[in-house]
């Protein structure tokens, strides 16, 4: 039995053996090919066959650390095409807010003009004795009629060129300013988006309108000095021959300083403008949600900028209805501003020096209604101004953004 077994166990190994031997000849030649690739590449070296897989291990890492490396400066590489394409971005938000804030400026002058003049103690003075007290939609409807006078009023004394007044430096201020407002804007809300995960809420349009309101107030604030200063000259009397000249006048008499007066209202009507950028993108998003729901996300028809004309109607509706709510909110800190930056009379000191001081004078002389004075002719201009300013906005941005 036992000489059976090992007869068996004989013819077993017998068979075994020719499959093992292939296998391990296999071995054998593919690390004698590997000793010959690794001495290929590195003629000095030489040694036996365990040094060679080695070498043939350490070939692989390099070849790891060689991809890690790529894939690391391909990391690094991303980021910074993303902040150059936001760079090229951001032109296109300067251009489009640079030219919305010029059409808009342009159509609404001489609105801007009686605004301005009703804002101001100069004005209001000489307009309050024959206002006429009243209520409700007689109100809306008589302060209507009343810009309207006013504009007549100005024309057939001053001419149609003073409907006009101030307008170069309302330009010149308009355009940067809208400019550097569209463009930190969207560059804000990109930035902060980032910051928050990549979710674009509520809380990134008000971080980036304020930003936007911040930056654009401070650079922009002489500008808009010198442009009321021109709307507010007295009828037949000229101080200042042109804005160049009220620049030089300016800095003569009140310094540096003086170019920057109702720079804290301004920052006080950075409010405003947060206001309704956050109010435009929640109204804008509402559209574009209750647009799919409906099925008609594919716009028909005519299209201008991507959009068809009912879409345009709804957008420019979104602007217009975005302005009137935030200017309604703040309005007062226009008043405050405008005395603030409203020419001493004669060689007096200026009757108005600071914020706190304005507000609390004008409640003691003039009253709350003081504080809201050419609140119609502002809503005349402003609302249109919006939806004209946002729809060359949007349509540029989508031609080139």
């Amino acid at each position: 039995m036992s000489a059976s077994s090992a007869a068996a166990a004989t013819r077993s190994n017998s068979m075994i053996l020719p499959s093992i031997l292939p296998s391990t000849s296999a071995t054998s030649s593919t690390l004698s090919q590997l000793q010959q690739k690794q001495q290929s590449r590195s003629p000095s070296f030489s040694g036996p066959s365990s040094e060679s897989v080695s070498g043939t291990a350490g070939a692989a890492m390099m070849a790891s650390t060689t991809s890690s490396s790529a894939s690391v400066a391909a990391a690094v590489a991303e980021p910074a095409q993303k902040r150059f394409a936001g760079i090229q971005f951001s032109w296109v938000h300067f251009l489009a807010g640079g030219t919305g804030g010029m059409v808009g400026a342009l159509v609404t002058s001489p609105l801007d003009v009686v605004k301005t003049r009703l804002q101001s103690s100069l004005y209001h003075s000489s307009q309050s004795s024959t206002v006429v007290p009243r209520t409700g939609i007689s109100a809306v409807a008589g302060h209507i009629k009343d810009t309207c006078l006013f504009l007549g009023h100005i024309y057939r004394h001053e001419g149609p060129r003073a409907l006009y007044k101030g307008l170069g430096p309302n330009l010149v201020g308009v355009i940067p300013a809208r400019a550097i407002n569209f463009a930190t804007y969207g560059n804000g809300k990109k930035f902060y988006t980032d910051l928050n995960n990549g979710k674009e809420t509520a809380i990134v349009h008000l971080s980036s309108a304020a930003t936007a309101g911040v930056v654009t107030a401070t650079m922009t604030n002489p500008i808009w000095l010198v442009k009321t200063r021109m709307q507010l000259q007295v009828e037949g009397v000229r101080q200042y021959k042109n804005s160049l000249d009220c620049v030089y006048q300016i800095l003569k008499t009140e310094g540096i300083r003086g170019m920057y007066r109702g720079l804290s209202a301004s920052y006080l009507g950075v409010a405003e403008g947060t206001i309704q950028w956050v109010i435009y993108e929640k109204l804008k998003t509402s559209l574009k949600e209750r647009r799919r729901l409906n099925g008609s996300s594919a716009s028909q028809g005519y299209m201008i900028g991507g959009k068809d004309i009912e879409e345009w109607v709804e957008f420019l509706g979104a602007a217009g209805a975005a302005k009137f709510i935030a200017s309604a909110i703040t309005y007062p800190h226009e008043v405050l501003r405008t005395r603030l930056r409203q020419v001493p009379v004669g060689n007096e000191a200026p009757k108005y020096t600071g914020l706190k001081q304005t507000f609390q004078l004008v409640l003691k002389e003039e009253g709350v209604a003081a504080l809201y004075g050419g609140l119609t002719a502002h809503m005349m201009r402003v609302v249109p101004n919006a939806a004209i300013m946002f729809f060359c906005y949007e349509a540029i941005l989508h031609r080139f953004g």
